[in-house]
């Protein structure tokens, strides 16, 4: 009766509209008063999940995030990529993507990366001729490399889901691979979409434009640099090297481009605070309700169920990527990390998939989930840029689908892809 009521009154309020975070809470309640389980104890649960000290990296990341986008970093990373390949058919596609895959790598966020970076090469693209609808694709899906690039805040929400005991580093360092592959396979994807419509070719650029677009751009690569290259070398932790990136792009925005105001930094702190609050209290009520799950034994009878029904470990994997893709329609990302982790890593693990692999697999379903309708939070952000209803993008992301399901498939059934970096610096 509880496990039903559980399930039931939480995708009641989902239905109903009720905010993941706040149905989360409210069902956590009513089922503790149902289990005669006093709210002070639901409550210190609450509390124990943002109690850990990893956490405090989330707020340094997302920080460090926006006073680089405050500071036109992508701008200039636009300008480095369009030297370099925008020569090439269709050229701002793929120069969209390798912009999405270096601010990726430094604001962490594929919201953050759609708003950015979408805000300057939508207008850009159709200017020049490329379909709105076009222009949308190649933006939402190459903004999801910042889920699967590190440094990726969704990360450390997994590890923290995971039980807290893995290695937030090796998640970092697993996800360079996959993330290459992705944007990789986004760039092929748009290039041959971009020669069947016949779209144009930027004039090529002089080795000196190179140079400047290479100097302007020196400053903000080396936000990545430092935190994966401090990562990589042991010496900062994943927590020191945000703090340190945040202290960085201050002085690259606000010190060395004296472009921005210092001023800026007022609403910069603002758009911070309201993301990180309502990252913690998501993390809050979805600990109290992943501790409940696991009371009333939902993990192990899920997980007794599915291996009941085969043994066979790509099967499983199938399975459980299918839960994944579906879940991401419907879901933000961070519930379904927080909710599923508790109840899908244990029958992962139980088919010898490691669990820096199973993160990196669902991080890429879950950058699948934020362009995917009817809730996918990139395509929403993309086609308001671009001023087209949703249905109008989807068409054109199908070819983007299969590429990423492609290298979905390829990282979930080759593990070396993921384990290789991080069992380098062991």
């Amino acid at each position: 009766m509880a496990i039903a009521t559980l399930i039931v009154l939480f995708l009641v309020f989902l239905v109903i509209g009720v905010p993941v975070a706040l149905a989360m809470g409210l069902t956590s309640m009513v089922v503790a008063f149902l289990l005669d389980i006093p709210m002070s104890v639901l409550a210190q649960r609450m509390v124990a999940g943002v109690n850990s000290f990893p956490l405090l990296a989330i707020p340094f990341f997302i920080l460090a995030g926006e006073i680089m986008n405050a500071g036109g970093i992508s701008q200039r990373l636009i300008k480095l990529s369009d030297v370099v390949i925008g020569r090439f058919r269709g050229g701002l596609g793929m120069v969209n993507v390798s912009s999405s895959m270096l601010f990726g790598g430094i604001s962490g966020s594929a919201l953050a990366d759609t708003s950015s970076t979408g805000s300057v090469m939508i207008p850009m693209m159709k200017k020049k001729g490329y379909d709105a609808d076009y222009s949308v694709a190649v933006t939402v899906t190459s903004a999801t490399q910042g889920i699967v690039i590190p440094p990726s805040h969704n990360m450390i929400i997994y590890a923290l889901a995971a039980g807290g005991g893995l290695s937030i580093s090796s998640l970092f360092l697993g996800g360079i691979i996959p993330g290459i592959l992705l944007g990789l396979g986004l760039m092929v994807t748009a290039y041959l979409i971009a020669v069947k419509r016949n779209y144009p070719a930027e004039k090529p650029s002089s080795f000196t434009e190179f140079l400047a677009a290479l100097k302007g751009s020196i400053p903000g690569l080396m936000t990545g640099v430092i935190i994966i290259g401090g990562i990589m070398t042991g010496i900062f932790t994943v927590t020191e090297s945000a703090a340190i990136a945040v202290v960085y792009a201050f002085i690259v925005s606000f010190v060395f481009n004296k472009e921005v105001p210092l001023s800026m930094i007022v609403p910069v702190l603002r758009r911070t605070f309201k993301t990180l609050a309502l990252v913690l209290f998501l993390i809050a009520t979805s600990s109290g309700f992943a501790w409940l799950l696991a009371l009333l034994r939902v993990p192990s009878l899920i997980s007794e169920n599915l291996l009941s029904l085969t043994s066979n470990p790509i099967l499983i994997t199938l399975i459980i990527i299918f839960i994944l893709l579906l879940l991401g329609m419907i879901l933000d990302v961070a519930p379904i990390i927080l909710i599923t982790t508790p109840i899908l890593l244990p029958i992962a693990t139980s088919i010898g998939m490691d669990p820096i692999h199973y993160g990196i697999v669902m991080m890429i379903c879950m950058a699948i989930g934020l362009v995917t309708p009817p809730v996918g939070g990139a395509l929403f952000i993309g086609s308001a840029i671009a001023k087209i209803p949703i249905e109008g993008a989807v068409k054109a992301l199908l070819p983007f689908y299969i590429s990423m399901i492609a290298i979905l498939m390829l990282v979930a059934f080759v593990p070396h892809l993921t384990l290789y970096i991080p069992s380098i610096f062991e």
